[in-house]
């Protein structure tokens, strides 16, 4: 992506703090020929994705080709109004985070893996719940069929990119005003953007 050194964030605990809180990403690369896009939840373990889909879905017969695929995960973003700049001539702007991971998925064809992988998957998500939905509470044969109907992968991660545009290229009264407005607004992502500018701008 285009990362202007402002904006480029390299600490990989940080992009990785982005993608566990965000972890919803986007799945890209080609299927006959074609840019082709898969919607998927992820788990990070360690410096590995691990992520599911359909069966029917045509993506994961491209990854016999062996190459590179790219995983985007969005964090906090907001669009920045120019009137809360100290300067007059100003435009508007939209500030936000994300992370673009590469890497080779490599398919888990074993079932007890990918149903461990599933367990996993579920717990992290359930583990805000006050009575957490168990996999391994479920009739195992369903739960098999169900396995059995998507295929398992992951992507070791190759390299990572981490953007974080907000408003570093902006003097610091711009960034505190901006910030400000932000994190009072009633938009969940706008304040989540005002609260990360704040943060990192006290960190």
């Amino acid at each position: 992506m285009y990362l202007p050194k402002d904006f480029a964030v390299e600490d990989r605990e940080t992009l990785y703090g982005l993608i566990r809180a965000n972890s919803f990403g986007l799945l890209i690369s080609q299927v006959d020929g074609q840019p082709f896009a898969t919607h998927l939840p992820f788990l990070l373990e360690g410096d590995v994705l691990v992520a599911h889909m359909a069966r029917a879905n045509q993506h994961w017969q491209a990854f016999a080709g062996g190459d590179e695929v790219l995983c985007v995960f969005q964090g906090p973003h907001a669009y920045v109004s120019p009137s809360w700049y100290t300067a007059e001539n100003a435009v508007p702007t939209w500030n936000y985070t994300a992370v673009h991971v590469y890497g080779t998925p490599e398919i888990v064809d074993d079932p007890q893996a990918a149903y461990a992988d599933q367990d996993k998957l579920v717990d992290f998500n359930e583990v805000g719940f006050e009575t957490p939905w168990r996999l391994g509470a479920r009739d195992r044969d369903f739960v098999d069929g169900m396995i059995r109907a998507i295929v398992n992968f992951r992507i070791p991660i190759a390299r990572i990119e981490g953007k974080f545009k907000l408003s570093q290229n902006r003097p610091e009264e711009d960034r505190e005003r901006v910030a400000a407005q932000l994190e009072t607004s009633a938009d969940p992502a706008a304040a989540a953007c005002g609260a990360l500018m704040s943060a990192r701008r006290d960190g």
